[in-house]
């Protein structure tokens, strides 16, 4: 069982249903399965649950990556392939306004999902990144909002940036697809 099951097993809660497959091509390629947590941070699911449903994240790039550390996407506005942007991506967010901050107890582990934000805590759009490795200095400070449950090598895969920034130089690897499940 994974220790998040078992987490809200503890609470008296069953993980949510709902959940996104995002289909990864470049120096990555596969797909990446994640169930989303509406019981942890429901508006924050909701938002990447409509932003997926309508397209948004299709071709989306992982404009910052840093080894060790997470990969980030999301960047709906200067993040696509068609107009991508490598100097203002991970600056834009979506049409919807921002969120309210749902900081949970759920430890950043490794293939754990949160969302990305500026200073402001309460500043999460549409941006995500996933775990490579444990991160606990984030834990409190980030909205969690899923976990990887399949494609761990594909995300293990995902095109490395500079060492400190992330910053992606050439083509990143992209989300090309990115579906609800449930």
């Amino acid at each position: 069982m994974r220790k998040l099951a078992a987490l809200f097993a503890l609470m008296g809660s069953t993980a949510a249903a709902t959940g996104i497959e995002m289909t990864v091509a470049g120096e990555a390629n596969g797909t990446i399965k994640i169930d989303l947590f509406e019981d942890v941070a429901p508006n924050h699911v909701e938002r990447i649950t409509t932003l997926a449903t309508q397209g948004a994240y299709d071709t989306v790039a992982f404009h910052r990556v840093i080894d060790g550390f997470m990969a980030q996407t999301g960047d709906v506005q200067f993040g696509k392939a068609d107009d991508y942007n490598a100097r203002r991506a991970g600056t834009g967010g979506s049409d919807q306004g921002d969120l309210e901050q749902e900081f949970s107890n759920v430890a950043f582990d490794r293939g754990v999902v949160g969302m990305a934000r500026s200073q402001n805590p309460n500043s999460a759009n549409s941006q995500f990144f996933i775990m490579f490795d444990e991160g606990y200095f984030l834990n409190g400070q980030y909205t969690v909002v899923g976990e990887v449950t399949e494609g761990l090598d594909v995300l293990d895969n995902i095109k490395r940036g500079h060492p400190r920034s992330g910053a992606i130089r050439g083509e990143p690897d992209r989300m090309m697809q990115v579906v609800v499940t449930e």
